[in-house]
């Protein structure tokens, strides 16, 4: 009878459900994600994590403790020498689970199960990257920083104040040396318009 017995029994008796876990733990370590069913998924995770929390103290005792489960030595080796680092952090929570639809044929759901710290989509490593700006002034270089930004508005402001009174300098020289020039234009034809005066007056005198 199957009373108090609430586990996935997953349709095998206890040998066959036991290899399974077993063949499908030692794949899920050498490979790092597999493909299966959600029913195994969840099944696989329960049986997996306690090894993978094992396997964080590198003893003997711990070794054989994870063989007598694997009964793999390569899994053993790949365990411990490249899981067992990645892992040493994380308190529990060393697989996660995506859904990726529904299989043709019995229609049942599929998903991927995965060692969370070997995925680098997820990880803050493969997020992080080095961004440099680039400035709009075509060389490429980067920006340059707000100390220098300021000195070099400072410089330009300071050049501009000393040049506009230049400008209107020359602009008042230019005046100034126009109207003599005006000036000396106009007196000739005054002189001019006088003696002609003069000569009319002699003319009526004689």
């Amino acid at each position: 009878m199957r009373h108090g017995k609430k586990f996935n029994h997953l349709g095998r008796k206890t040998a066959h459900r036991k290899a399974m876990l077993q063949n499908m733990a030692c794949s899920l370590i050498e490979h790092k994600t597999i493909n299966t069913t959600i029913a195994k998924a969840k099944a696989l995770r329960v049986y997996v994590e306690p090894i993978l929390t094992r396997a964080k103290t590198d003893s003997t005792h711990s070794r054989r403790q994870v063989f007598s489960h694997l009964q793999s030595k390569e899994a053993v080796t790949e365990l411990f020498r490249e899981v067992a680092p990645k892992i040493a952090d994380r308190p529990g929570g060393y697989t996660r689970i995506i859904r990726t639809g529904y299989r043709l044929g019995d229609n049942a759901e599929m998903c991927m199960i995965e060692l969370v710290d070997f995925n680098e989509l997820y990880t803050n490593e493969g997020a992080k990257k080095s961004t440099t700006r680039r400035s709009r002034r075509g060389s490429g270089g980067a920006k340059p920083d707000a100390a220098s930004t300021e000195g070099t508005a400072e410089v330009v402001t300071e050049e501009v104040v000393e040049e506009t009174p230049a400008v209107e300098e020359a602009v008042v020289v230019e005046e100034t040396a126009a109207e003599p020039e005006a000036k000396k234009e106009d007196a000739p034809e005054v002189k001019a318009d006088d003696a002609d005066e003069k000569k009319d007056d002699k003319e009526d005198k004689a």
